[in-house]
């Protein structure tokens, strides 16, 4: 069955960077590596196979290239966007299972002690060591119907965790209303799953749909879950670890700060509490990390799946839709938008439906079909030669958008939309060389 084991089994050698070496330190070393080869271009899935104060290898940057994530969901490169709109097309829900191999360790309040968990420090501001790598596992208190996300959780004793609900989107409505019913929700965290189920993790889509059902339809075979030991929930039988509790209804307290994906250490807390009954893991567990903050591993998972999402959308309502890019540069705030344009008015048309999709998004462009918006380079140079500030840009003020956004005021921010397509009477014509040149040249190039 397919595990987190099976798809790096399957990766090629030259996609890893183990490091073998005794006492290699947990906290920040990994991080600081991480970012460094990032700088260099590099991109590795690295493993310390004897951490520092721990028995268990750790595994991480597993997220951050396009093709690994394109290869998580059983395509090719650049494939991506085409396997996800099948798997909404054709969800595959999971099966039950008697027993699984998460569950071979299995450990249950008072004798808990997640501090013996690998879980690292990331950086020096960071209020302590942090699970960013959970998947929170929790039902809707009134329909039952599964949800997968992720949610921040600082390590603050042997069984007690603080949670930041930051994106205040269905698990913050779940447990607001067992609130409601005067009861705390019950939540398992599943750490080192099938990548696919990262991805189904990370998706924005309805209330109503389990993302159990996307990981499968992404995986080609259903999820195999097994029932937790001491909750009404259902977790992957082949995870390597799950921690089992609840958060807490009415106890609160201070959590943070933690670098969040915007290259800032944030304060801003939902103060939940995450109170754990049981832990669950394999015989002879990897510890799957992620790599916060500003990093391509934590920008392209969440990244991804929300592309492809509003992609999907965006073209039932743009027919000549060609492309959509959300930079790293911008985190998660700016997009770029290919459109192959037939009319006046579609490139604005085409941001005011950006905005509405994705309240994250404070900044497009959109450009035309022979630009590639994966190069900024391009997309940069449309806008230096086919926009003009006093005709082709336009702002919407006081609009809802994520909270993390430390430019934010209250929960709001401007929105700023940007044509950079050729305008009317366009009389520009781009410079071209000859396919036979081009091809010498690059023959050249690789003798070099």
């Amino acid at each position: 069955m397919a595990s987190l084991r099976t798809f790096l089994e399957q990766l090629p050698d030259d996609q890893f960077l183990t490091l073998s070496e005794r006492d290699l330190p947990l906290d920040y070393f990994p991080t600081a590596l991480v970012l460094a080869l990032e700088r260099q271009g590099r991109f590795p899935v690295l493993r310390l196979d004897h951490p520092a104060g721990f028995d268990t290898p750790v595994v991480a940057n597993l997220f951050a290239t396009r093709d690994r994530i394109a290869r998580m969901a059983g395509v090719g490169p650049g494939q991506f966007y085409q396997a996800w709109t099948r798997a909404l097309s054709h969800l595959l829900p999971p099966v039950m299972v008697a027993d699984g191999p998460v569950q071979a360790v299995r450990q249950q309040a008072p004798h808990l002690d997640a501090g013996a968990l690998p879980i690292s420090r990331h950086f020096e501001e960071d209020a302590g060591r942090y699970i960013g790598s959970g998947i929170l596992v929790c039902k809707d208190p009134d329909t039952g119907v599964r949800n997968l996300s992720f949610q921040r959780l600082q390590l603050k004793g042997p069984d007690r965790f603080g949670a930041s609900l930051h994106s205040r989107g269905h698990i913050w409505q779940h447990l607001n209303r067992a609130a409601e019913l005067g009861r705390d929700l019950e939540v398992a965290v599943v750490i080192g799953g099938h990548p696919a189920l990262y991805l189904a993790a990370a998706a924005k889509v309805a209330m109503e749909v389990d993302e159990y059902d996307i990981a499968g339809a992404l995986l080609g075979e259903p999820v195999e879950l097994v029932k937790c030991q001491t909750l009404d929930l259902e977790v992957p039988a082949q995870a390597e670890y799950v921690l089992e509790g609840r958060l807490l209804a009415d106890e609160h307290e201070d959590e943070g700060p933690f670098g969040e994906y915007t290259g800032y250490s944030t304060y801003r807390s939902t103060r939940n509490v995450f109170q754990l009954s049981a832990i669950t893991h394999r015989a002879d567990p990897l510890f799957l990390d992620l790599i916060p903050g500003y990093s391509n591993e934590h920008l392209l998972l969440a990244r991804s799946p929300r592309e492809a999402q509003v992609f999907l959308r965006l073209k039932e309502a743009i027919p000549g839709l060609v492309a959509l890019h959300y930079p790293k540069s911008g985190t998660h705030f700016h997009a770029y938008v290919s459109i192959r344009k037939s009319a006046e008015g579609q490139a604005r048309q085409t941001l005011m439906a950006l905005f509405g999709l994705d309240p994250y998004v404070k900044f497009a462009v959109v450009v035309d079909d022979d630009i590639d918006v994966q190069n900024e380079q391009e997309v940069l140079w449309a806008l230096a030669t086919r926009f003009q500030a006093d005709t082709d840009l336009f702002t919407v003020p006081k609009v809802l958008c994520n909270r993390l956004d430390p430019s934010s005021v209250d929960g709001m921010a401007a929105k700023m939309g940007m044509d950079a397509t050729r305008p009317p009477g366009w009389e520009g014509e781009r410079t071209r060389l000859p396919a036979d040149a081009v091809e010498r040249a690059r023959a050249v190039i690789e003798t070099l």
